[in-house]
């Protein structure tokens, strides 16, 4: 990538910038086998008593998650700033990473007796993935110039869902069965590892190929990339860092634009993690889709996810970051209300003829907004990432990405808790179909796109040369 030729005015070197993306590489298989397609479709619908059930226990997982993350990362952030590295922080949460997702392994359908502690595992994957993100973040500019940030940041979040996508494939083509018992997959031999022998053996199976692709893809960043360094003292630095922290905190209501896109991408991004979160479990309740249609639906999201990123990282270095932001949020704003207004039977609410097949009417529309999805989502992060930069004191990179974590997950609980309470809402009070009260359900990601739309006008960016 022609990114990686942006070394003069830094000194890094074209393995050491490399190496850097290849931690998104790394990283993206949690959030496309386990969050966003397989592994969340199958506790929803195999491990939870029934699919409504799983929405709920599965917001109620990612609401106490991110609240987690929220109150730990700007503190962290802080820390690592005024005591040094940030790789040690980066080993430690990868670790984590690995060691929560190799343990789904045990999520044995029906759950088994241990469905709390498979959402714990869950969980402490999800924090060791975040965490290690926050401080990889905060390393970016430090690699090349301010003005080729847009390129870079856009670079990595495609070579991640790159990433996402040959995972998907080796998963789809070797490992999941086309459909409970058929003892084949989608190009018709056994699954890998005698998985076909193991009940939902496949999908059960992605939590630990994501572990093994965590440990073996983040290499290349711990041996190539540089790190900061800053011979300090220990001793008091965390208690400055801290005061820092609090300091910036109470200035935030006077920096407008920070404030506000803090604020914003608060709203956009839980609402974006909403849809990534609960894309699978929706899905495979609603539409009654298998794992082979989720996996053919994952790879179409994240071939286009990367070229999202890739064309939104170009967009950004010329146009500045906000414009790409805004841009993203109104098209991911529509696709969600395109999703909420599709059942088996229904598109934009108006009944329609199902007919047979992987590819029926509701279907189609919601491949099309699958790929819209990963386009639009692609692009948003990739420049959310170099709009944050705009906002952020030199020296004081790793707190910056800490409040943008928090603010990130400051509310990563609502969209979760919000979708919790309107699925049981309309299962208990309003006494819904499973399939209706999944769609009433999942509606507020509507409402959290507008509230982040509304903040952007006080947003400031670089204007490019």
């Amino acid at each position: 990538m022609a990114i990686a030729q942006e070394i003069d005015a830094t000194g890094v070197s074209r393995k050491g910038i490399w190496g850097w993306m290849f931690f998104d590489w790394a990283a993206q298989p949690f959030h496309t086998l386990l969050l966003t397609f397989f592994f969340a479709r199958y506790f929803a619908t195999e491990v939870a008593p029934d699919p409504a059930t799983g929405q709920t226990w599965w917001g109620i997982m990612l609401a106490c998650t991110g609240v987690t993350i929220a109150v730990l990362s700007p503190i962290l952030g802080a820390i690592a700033d005024a005591t040094g590295p940030r790789k040690p922080w980066i080993a430690g949460f990868a670790l984590l990473c690995i060691l929560g997702t190799a343990f789904l392994w045990y999520a044995v359908p029906g759950g088994g007796g241990i469905t709390f502690w498979i959402l714990v595992a869950f969980g402490i994957g999800m924090i060791g993935v975040e965490f290690s993100a926050v401080f990889n973040n905060a390393m970016m500019p430090d690699l090349v110039p301010r003005a080729a940030l847009g390129r870079l940041s856009g670079s990595a979040w495609a070579l991640g869902y790159l990433g996402g996508v040959v995972a998907l494939i080796i998963v789809l083509l070797l490992m999941v069965e086309t459909s409970p018992g058929s003892g084949v997959t989608l190009i018709g031999v056994a699954p890998i590892l005698g998985l076909n022998e193991v009940p939902f053996g496949g999908e059960r199976a992605t939590g630990p190929v994501t572990a093994l692709w965590l440990l073996i893809f983040v290499i290349p960043f711990f041996l190539f990339t540089p790190d900061a360094y800053k011979p300090v003292e220990i001793k008091g630095a965390i208690r400055a860092a801290l005061a820092n922290l609090v300091a910036t905190l109470k200035r935030l209501p006077q920096n407008t634009s920070l404030f506000a896109y803090l604020g914003s991408s608060m709203f956009y991004r839980d609402a974006l993690n909403g849809l990534y979160g609960f894309g699978g479990v929706y899905a495979g309740g609603v539409l009654l889709w298998s794992a082979t249609q989720l996996g053919v639906f994952g790879i179409v999201a994240a071939l286009t996810g990367a070229l999202g990123a890739w064309l939104g990282g170009k967009a950004d270095d010329r146009f500045g970051p906000k414009p790409v932001v805004t841009a993203a949020v109104v098209i991911l704003m529509l696709v969600s209300f395109m999703i909420v207004s599709t059942g088996r039977e229904t598109v934009l609410f108006m009944p329609i003829e199902r007919g047979e097949g992987m590819f029926t009417p509701p279907d189609i529309v919601f491949y099309i907004c699958g790929a819209f999805i990963g386009a639009a989502g692609g692009a948003l992060q990739a420049a959310s990432r170099t709009l944050m930069v705009d906002q952020a004191e030199p020296g004081r990179m790793t707190e910056a990405f800490g409040l943008y974590a928090l603010s990130g997950k400051a509310t990563s609980f609502l969209a979760p808790a919000m979708i919790a309470v309107f699925t049981s809402f309309a299962l208990g009070t309003l006494e819904l179909a499973n399939e209706d009260a999944q769609r009433f359900g999942i509606s507020p990601i509507v409402i959290l796109f507008v509230a982040g739309l509304a903040l952007l006008p006080w947003v400031k960016s670089r204007t490019p040369a």
